[in-house]
């Protein structure tokens, strides 16, 4: 099965944004959910790093073995499109996509500063909206984005 036939539609990544909500997200909900991450990288010998930001502050990062800094860069890409659009930086590709079209080719934003590649989430806390981001970068885009989602689901218990 090929990336495209295996990803989500638009409609289930909107439902993950709107079923992923913090109560609060604090510097140790970071660390925490920082380290689940990493240890879910662990198991699994995933070349990645994990990087967490809210208002602007790096709260969190880490890069395991086979990581590059080539990852940090795309880090700081997705990170900005989440920032910018307020959405999942899968989800925003994946909406220009949904509209016969890409994310490079019609957003008219700078693509060495923006990429709305899978792996960089919403940190959307109820009431609050979006305070922040978790972004994990080193597998194909759908796989990086499924890694956080699966994080931010046993951090949050849905």
């Amino acid at each position: 099965m090929t990336q495209a036939q295996n990803a989500p539609s638009v409609a289930e990544l909107e439902a993950q944004e709107q079923r992923l909500v913090f109560r609060t997200f604090t510097h140790d909900d970071a660390w925490a959910l920082g380290s689940l991450l990493v240890g879910l990288g662990r198991e699994r010998q995933a070349p990645i790093a994990v990087d967490i930001h809210r208002a602007g502050q790096q709260l969190f990062h880490a890069a395991l073995p086979g990581s590059t800094p080539d990852n940090d860069a795309w880090i700081a890409r997705k990170r900005r499109v989440v920032e910018r659009y307020g959405s999942a930086s899968y989800l925003v590709g994946s909406r220009f996509r949904a509209k016969g079209t890409t994310f490079e080719d019609s957003s008219r934003l700078d693509p060495d500063r923006y990429a709305a590649h899978g792996g960089s989430f919403p940190i959307t806390v109820a009431g609050v909206g979006v305070v922040g981001s978790v972004t994990v970068s080193g597998l194909p885009q759908i796989e990086d984005h499924r890694l956080v989602v699966e994080a931010l689901e046993r951090f949050l218990g849905v």
